[in-house]
């Protein structure tokens, strides 16, 4: 039956929007909880960290909703400005063999638009397959217009109050792209040694891990000094030459010149203490336009102390410009690369090269080598904002945020306490564009657009620009406004999503009654890049943090603990798992990509290697109850499908479940409330460890512990209610035993208390199957909240339920079963024999002979008697010890094998005596009674009271097995 199951009741999802369950109330007087969902690229396909996601916001938003806040889960998606750009640059040219720039930035993003359309919804449609409760009525786009009155108007505010400015500043350079990138956009590879790797542009694979050295004359030509360097063709805008003044051979040339060989440009040669500080080894060093950000900020104290100018060599594409030198103009700079080097030899100041291990970075959008330069940009200056952000999270006196788990505080104080400007231009077509104008005077000297910072202004609009130009230089006459072509960083829309998804700058009834959010929920790699930039604007902009709780999701890995990678094969997509895929079906999506010949082989591989048949249907409700479960791995999932193969079988069982109650029930039952001091054991029992399922359960979901919220729900179900509850009142049913008559009414009103509150526990975790089994139960008259089990009330705790001795019972009745199913396994499964106890207090025998018909049922023995420790039955036996005060015993007869009863027992006594003598170690260890407290002391002394009398028992057993062997010889 289960293998229809997940397409039969993925119609509840229709029905739950249509009925406007997902919709908050803005009016409403219930306590407000909200969640913004972190928006996916517009881009992108659903992947397994999106399941991750939709599966733990879910569960939140749905208990939250149960449990009578006005619950409100924001859709959205990014714009993903250099995604998108890439995609549709891409699309251009396969389809029309034309560059953006072909047609121009109008048509382009016209373009762009018309594909966001045709697929932006995609993954959001996707998300309806994992069953999330999203507001869809508020669904918003970070590109749409009031998402882009909000970015335009955070950048005003901050830049009237002095916290945006245009600066030059080393930045992340991708010349594919042509534009400034994120670091977040930035993969870092180490290299070990000399690498051959392919680069954009370049037919040939360029060389990395090399470090020339190479001689530059000194002025006059007496001499020389060596430098040496893993880029050898940024020498071309070598500026000065830094000498550590421990270098006996150089520090001599101290205050003279070295003269570059290509463009006779005279360098200093400096020797001062700037290395020695910076921790560089002895040697020459040559100042350049730098190629990492470590040289930039050495070059940077050389150039501020000394009044140096940078010169950037490369142009936006990464060719050598004219300040490069002629000779070398236009070249792509690795090509410039070889040729640099071929002109040294031939003038003779080439020196070799060795291997060298460095850290190179490439986009990972295009695979470009990143080129650090110098570019002019906008910044917005952290430093404050920072602080409140820091504070928010650490001071104790006025705590805003809570950050879960408590290991990544430690991550956002290192961010936030070392915190940079953050570069927020980039120079593309698709994204908000930067709302500031340059202006052009008469009275300028140089005519290029951006040559003076001072010449800038800034307004929400063309003409408020021109109000605030008019006013900046009145009295002087201004020839024209240009607006800057930059758009802003994705990461500065998306900062702002808690204020704009509820309508600021406006003052909206969304944003009165929903902000500050309640939690924030994503993966711990984006902790600075957009989680704390959300704090930083929203405490700024919005007038306090964007949300109270910060929780971080570990990052999933596939199965052998492997980052997922397309090159490996073990992306996963969630939807493969919900629908099932064949492994040609795997094959195919990878065969669809961009793998070229040998990764795809390496690819195929591993998919064959770990889905040897494909991936089973799951269904989404598995899917997500196995993420969930999954979440107590701290900072990664190692990710394993059989897994979640082994929740759709559990589906099944809660599916059996169901369909035994409805049976037992019968067509005409009605719940009502019936008194449970009346009821018999059973039902007690089960009722008083939902209770303990049911308070586990809601203090797990509210300290973010997922996965124990997870496993008491599920342990509840699997372990109380199947295996033992549904089976031992399954003899109150057998037959209409007119003995039994007031067990099986009470029977039947537990089985309902069970199945509907237990479905209503899981309800968040599974909503599907829980929607469609808890449809078919009988509901009680009257309430609104029996139209579906997603506004029913989630279970609370019934203090009458409890009961503390009813458990200790039956904890002993489920291990006297444990010890007779051990006995019962050396017997063929259908057969029953009689079976014994062995009681050493009357407490336990009263016990054992009240709980005669439990235990008989679950063991599944022919009888059950309590015997006197001379009792002749008990030779035939095979027995097991229980406690220190209870042993069972089984009837083999022939199936009796004393040998094997004899090392049975043997080990029993080996392990309690390891027990006993380890805690007693510990009781007599030096300090103990000094250090441990009381309470533990008490509990220990227990122990080994405990201990000693099950080892008693134990001896006694085998002596009394031993006599009987001895007796039948």
């Amino acid at each position: 039956m289960l293998h229809v199951l997940p397409v039969m009741i993925f119609r509840w999802y229709a029905w739950w929007e249509q009925k406007g369950f997902f919709v908050a109330d803005s009016k409403s007087s219930k306590p407000p909880f909200v969640i913004v969902l972190p928006p996916p690229n517009v881009t992108g396909a659903l992947h397994i960290g999106h399941g991750l996601t939709a599966a733990i916001q879910d569960t939140i938003i749905r208990w939250r909703r149960m449990s009578g806040y006005n619950t409100l889960w924001v859709p959205g998606m990014d714009h993903a400005g250099i995604a998108t750009q890439v995609v549709v640059e891409k699309k251009l040219m396969r389809e029309s063999k034309l560059t953006r720039h072909d047609i121009g930035r109008e048509k382009f993003v016209s373009e762009v638009w018309k594909w966001k359309t045709e697929y932006g919804s995609t993954i959001l449609n996707q998300e309806r397959r994992l069953g999330v409760s999203l507001d869809w009525s508020r669904e918003c786009f970070t590109m749409d217009d009031p998402r882009s009155k909000a970015v335009t108007e955070a950048f005003v505010r901050l830049y009237k109050e002095n916290l945006i400015k245009r600066d030059y500043r080393l930045v992340n350079w991708d010349c594919v792209l042509r534009t400034a990138i994120s670091d977040i956009e930035v993969d870092y590879k180490d290299i070990k040694e000399r690498t051959l790797i392919n680069v954009p542009g370049y037919k040939d694979p360029v060389e990395f891990g090399v470090l020339t050295s190479f001689a530059y004359p000194l002025e006059g030509g007496s001499d020389e000094i060596v430098v040496a360097t893993t880029r050898v063709e940024t020498m071309l805008g070598d500026i000065a030459i830094a000498v550590h003044p421990k270098d006996a051979r150089y520090t001599k040339f101290h205050g003279k010149f070295a003269i570059h060989p290509f463009n006779g440009r005279k360098l200093p040669i400096i020797c001062d203490d700037i290395l020695v500080k910076m921790e560089f080894g002895t040697g020459a060093v040559k100042i350049t336009p730098a190629h990492d950000p470590n040289d930039f900020e050495f070059g940077n104290r050389y150039r501020k102390h000394y009044n140096l100018e940078f010169i950037n060599i490369f142009t936006d594409d990464g060719k050598i410009n004219s300040h490069g030198g002629s000779k070398f103009e236009g070249m792509p700079r690795f090509k410039a690369r070889v040729a640099v080097i071929e002109a040294l030899k031939a003038k003779g100041l080439y020196r070799g090269d060795t291997s060298n291990e460095m850290v190179l970075g490439f986009c990972s959008r295009t695979q470009d080598v990143i080129e650090p330069m110098i570019k002019p940009q906008w910044f917005v200056d952290c430093t404050g904002m920072a602080k409140d952000a820091l504070d928010a999270v650490f001071d104790e006196d006025n705590k805003k945020i809570e950050i879960i788990p408590k290991q990544y505080s430690a991550e956002w104080k290192r961010w936030l306490e070392n915190i940079r400007d953050w570069c927020i231009s980039r120079q593309l077509w698709w994204g908000h564009q930067i709302p500031a104008w340059y202006v052009t005077l008469e009275d300028d000297e140089l005519k290029e657009f951006g040559v003076y910072d001072k010449n800038w202004v800034v307004g929400r609009n063309e003409e408020e620009a021109q109000v605030e130009a008019n006013d900046k230089f009145a009295g002087k006459t201004i020839i024209q406004m240009v607006r800057d072509p930059d758009v802003l960083d994705t990461w500065f829309s998306s900062g702002l999503f808690p204020l704009s998804v509820l309508g600021w700058p406006d003052n909206t009834d969304d944003f009165k009654a929903f902000y500050p959010t309640s939690v924030l929920e994503t993966g711990h790699d984006i902790l600075f890049f957009w989680v704390a930039r959300m704090v930083m604007l929203g405490m700024k902009l919005g007038g306090d943090v964007p949300f109270r709780k910060i929780y971080l999701h570990p990052m999933i890995r596939d199965a052998h603990g492997r980052k997922m990678s397309k090159s490996l094969g073990n992306v996963i997509d969630p939807l493969e798992v919900i629908n099932g895929i064949s492994l040609e079906g795997l094959h195919k999506r990878l065969e669809e990509g961009n793998l070229d010949p040998n990764e795809l082989d390496v690819a195929k591989a591993g998919q064959k290697k770990d889905f040897p048949s494909g991936i089973a249907e799951c269904g989404a409700d598995a899917l997500r109850f196995a993420l969930v479960s999954y979440t107590a791995q701290s900072d990664r999932i190692n990710l394993d499908i059989q897994r979640v193969v082994g929740y759709r079988q559990w589906c099944n069982k809660l599916w059996n479940a169901i369909r035994f109650a409805m049976s037992k029930l019968g067509d005409n039952y009605v719940p009502h409330a019936a008194p449970v001091l009346s009821m018999p054991f059973s039902c007690r029992w089960i009722l008083s460890v939902l209770n303990k399922a049911i308070h586990k359960t809601v203090s797990s979901l509210d300290s973010y512990e997922f996965s124990d919220a997870a496993t008491a729900v599920y342990s509840w179900w699997q372990f109380q209610l199947c295996d033992i509850f549904i089976e031992v009142i399954k003899p109150y049913f057998n037959g209409d035993d007119p003995k039994f008559e007031s067990e099986r009414s009470a029977a039947r009103d537990t089985l309902w208390i069970c199945l509907d509150t237990g479905l209503r526990l899981l309800h968040p975790f599974m909503p599907f199957v829980t929607e469609e089994l808890w449809q078919r139960l009988p509901k009680t008259s009257g309430s609104r909240s029996n139209e579906s089990i997603m506004i029913a009330k989630y279970p609370s705790v019934k203090e009458e339920w409890t009961s503390e001795e009813i458990e200790s019972e039956m904890g002993l009745v489920e291990a006297a079963v444990k010890s007779l199913r051990s006995l019962r396994s050396q017997l063929p499964p259908s057969e029953r024999r009689p079976a014994y106890a062995l009681c050493k207090s009357d407490q336990i025998a009263a016990i054992i002979r009240g709980r005669e018909l439990e235990i008989r049922t679950l063991a599944s023995v022919s009888s059950l008697e309590v015997l006197a420790d001379n009792d002749a039955r008990l030779a035939e036996c095979g027995v097991e010890v229980v406690s220190q005060h209870l042993s069972v015993y089984l009837q083999l007869q022939g199936a009796l094998n004393a040998e094997v009863e004899l090392e049975k027992l043997r080990k029993k006594r080996e392990d309690l005596q390891k027990q006993y003598e380890s805690l007693k170690k510990k009781t007599s260890a030096s300090g103990y009674k000094q250090k441990v407290p009381q309470n533990i002391q008490d509990e220990d002394v227990a122990k080994l009271d405990k201990l000693m009398r099950e080892l008693a028992l134990v001896e006694e057993t085998n002596r009394n097995l031993e006599s009987t062997i001895a007796e039948d010889r």
